[in-house]
């Protein structure tokens, strides 16, 4: 059985499959809430989704629109996904199963994120409110049924194994998180199942730096004395929400000049590994000697690994996925049904008010008892009476046939059913 999607739905974007950390940090909108307001202005409801490796723009819309949307606003080189191809991503992305370390579980939470921020901005409906709700429950249920995360990496936590194949071992070394976010926490707790002399952590507001620190038996340090503590690390991993990059090459090269002792003839090697979006570490610290830096393009290896060993359980994820879908497309058909069936409830109470109005002009202004009684009556009256209509109107919702729902009020309310071209066609 085909299913087909009786609602405008969108999405667009790009990710670490088909762009590189340059190409996402281009595409990145800067201004969340500006992008929100200016897309609600052109659909019924927007939500934007913005990680470390993909940025994606979820619309109550069709597709045609939301790609001359974001082609007026510059943005090329994007994938684009409607109706029931839309929503497949969504129930996947949720999984993590198009994640670059499979089943890993912070894009609930990022989904979670994007979702209250467009609510609270007052940009997103509820269709879109009903698919990122679905979708979430989705992605926890199916690690629920599955092992899928089960020891899965996060993006930070391949950030340490990528550090660790590296230099071999990181026994005995001198770490600095740069970051006490979320990212920053998966950081340093991956960090302290490791033997190191030292874990520095550092971050724009100290008492976070602190408490993160506390919680893994690190030290934490003031954001000010930043490049005296990489110049004194082996790895420095950052993952600030900064805007701009936080490392810089000057001062880092003049702090790594002033720890080298008289008679060495090289620097020591430091590894700078940056896993925020957009980038913490400007591109010209590759340029200094003895500095190896690396970004998320580099934990792609460490990503092919987690999806080998995830193998088998994401087969079996995608079959919980695909009945998921199944049940998803019934759901927002089933929605889609709410805008005519308001439609038909206002009628129905308009004419209740003005049924009610005419009675109690007859019977006098002096019998408010009876007034009562027959307000009553109309009430339950149109209840009754626009019951099964409702049934027979969320039934066809439900199966996909939301023209004929449609159609349905309309007979209902004008006494004619629709008779365009494209209706009789369907």
């Amino acid at each position: 059985m085909k299913y087909k999607l009786h609602t405008d739905i969108a999405f667009a974007g790009i990710s670490h499959h088909n762009s590189d950390i340059s190409e996402l940090e281009k595409f990145r909108f800067e201004e969340e809430t500006e992008i929100l307001n200016d897309a609600r202005e052109h659909f019924k409801g927007v939500v934007l989704l913005q990680t470390c490796n993909r940025i994606e723009i979820f619309v109550q819309g069709d597709a045609e629109s939301l790609k001359k949307y974001l082609k007026e606003k510059g943005r090329t080189g994007f994938w684009i996904k409607e109706g029931c191809e839309a929503l497949k991503h969504l129930l996947y992305l949720a999984a993590g199963m198009d994640s670059m370390i499979v089943g890993e579980d912070q894009i609930l939470g990022q989904l979670r994120k994007a979702l209250a921020l467009s609510q609270e901005k007052g940009t997103s409906c509820p269709v879109l409110d009903l698919c990122i709700t679905k979708a979430v429950h989705a992605g926890i249920e199916v690690r629920k049924r599955t092992n899928i995360n089960n020891g899965a990496v996060s993006i930070g936590s391949a950030a340490v194994k990528l550090a660790e194949e590296l230099i071999g071992t990181l026994s005995g070394k001198h770490i600095l998180v740069v970051g006490g976010g979320e990212m920053g926490k998966l950081v340093a707790q991956a960090l302290s199942a490791k033997e190191l002399t030292a874990i520095y952590v550092t971050n724009r507001t100290f008492n976070r730096a602190k408490l993160l620190a506390e919680e893994i038996g690190g030290k934490a340090v003031m954001m000010d004395e930043l490049y005296h503590y990489i110049s004194l690390s082996d790895v420095v991993i950052s993952c600030t929400g900064a805007p701009h990059p936080v490392i810089k090459a000057e001062p880092l090269t003049d702090a790594l000049d002033k720890i080298r002792w008289p008679l060495d003839e090289t620097k020591r090697p430091l590894i700078l590994i940056d896993i925020a979006q957009p980038r913490d570490i400007e591109e010209k610290v590759k340029e200094i000697e003895s500095v190896k830096l690396f970004t998320i393009d580099d934990l792609k290896s460490v990503s092919d690994e987690n999806m080998k060993l995830r193998r088998k359980e994401a087969e079996n994820a995608e079959k919980y996925l695909l009945e998921e879908h199944r049940q998803f497309i019934s759901l927002i058909n089933r929605a889609a049904a709410n805008e005519p069936l308001a439609d038909l409830h206002t009628w129905a109470e308009a004419i209740r008010v003005r049924e009610r109005d005419r009675a109690v002009s007859r019977i006098g202004k002096t019998q408010y008892s009876v007034s009562e009684v027959i307000d009553d009556l109309t009430k339950v009256l149109v209840k009754k009476l626009l019951s099964d209509a409702t049934i027979a109107v969320r039934g066809c919702a439900e199966s996909g046939d939301i023209r004929s729902a449609e159609n349905l009020v309309l007979a209902i309310t004008r006494g004619k059913t629709c008779t365009r071209k494209e209706d009789l066609e369907d």
